[in-house]
């Protein structure tokens, strides 16, 4: 078994990472944070991207720290095309030429349009899938120029378990749902010039925003915070809450070369969320 050592962790198996040039959208925090970091951790040169400049730059500062890999934050809106167009021009030009992975991540938690049908927003709908459908097209559309011309590429779509239920949140459901349709016309169009498409379904998982989010639910319901995790993890087959690093691992595998069998395929990392078959 191969061993590779990178930024001083002994790794078990080589994922072939090592010099590998990436873009992560909603890379500043959470799962999108989780993945930059694991990539990095990996070898790759990685772009991360997100609205806000200062937390963005913070996070790219701080991975690049710790891993040692060069981590630079580019911001953008992905509701723009000129917007992506330009980030991914710029990632081109800071990574040598080179895009070989794109990971789709930005989105608003949990979607904008929930409640009851009288209730429910054109407007918050719209964003949701513009930033989350559309601006997962717009970042593909841009990137796969470079890897066609390289002849090889990965893009992970990161989606949710709302695909698979309904869970009083339209939007959420929606925009997750068309995004598998999404992958697979990606890996099926992009497949020929040595691409891989396929889409990662967490379910909750735990980021530095669940801390306080589970304080204050353990406040608000007089019990201890302790009690809210087990609330929250009764639904998982493992009975215990996924972590953004162990959803990073998920996807830093789909993003090798090592993963070259794995294309147009949906992926949960939820732990076992519920009690349905899909074949």
């Amino acid at each position: 078994m191969a061993q590779n050592i990178v930024s001083g962790r002994e790794s078990l198996v080589d994922l072939e990472l090592e010099g590998k040039k990436a873009i992560v959208t909603g890379g500043s925090r959470g799962i999108g944070r989780a993945i930059a970091r694991e990539l990095a951790l990996s070898g790759c040169e990685v772009v991360i991207c997100a609205r806000n400049p200062e937390p963005l730059q913070l996070a790219a500062r701080e991975l690049s720290e710790e891993s040692g890999s060069k981590v630079i934050g580019i911001p953008t809106d992905l509701t723009s095309t000129e917007s992506v167009e330009s980030m991914v021009k710029e990632a081109a030009d800071e990574l040598g030429g080179q895009i070989d992975i794109l990971v789709n991540n930005a989105a608003a938690p949990g979607g904008l349009a929930r409640g009851s049908l009288e209730d429910i927003k054109d407007s918050d709908v719209m964003s949701d899938l513009d930033t989350k459908v559309m601006g997962y097209l717009r970042c593909s559309r841009a990137v796969a120029p470079y890897m066609k011309q390289q002849g090889w590429g990965r893009i992970v779509n990161i989606g949710g378990t709302s695909a698979r239920r309904v869970a009083g949140n339209l939007s959420a459901g929606v925009r997750n749902a068309g995004l598998v349709n999404m992958t697979k016309y990606l890996a099926e169009d992009l497949g020929p010039f040595g691409i891989t498409a396929n889409i990662v379904h967490p379910g909750t998982t735990w980021t530095e925003r669940s801390g306080p989010m589970y304080e204050e639910r353990a406040k608000r319901e007089g019990i201890t915070v302790e009690e809210v995790k087990k609330q929250v993890a009764s639904g998982n087959s493992t009975k215990r809450i996924v972590d953004s690093s162990e959803v990073a691992y998920i996807v830093t595998f789909l993003a090798s070369p090592r993963s070259i069998a794995v294309s147009g395929e949906v992926l949960s990392a939820s732990g076992g969320f519920g009690q349905a078959v899909h074949h």
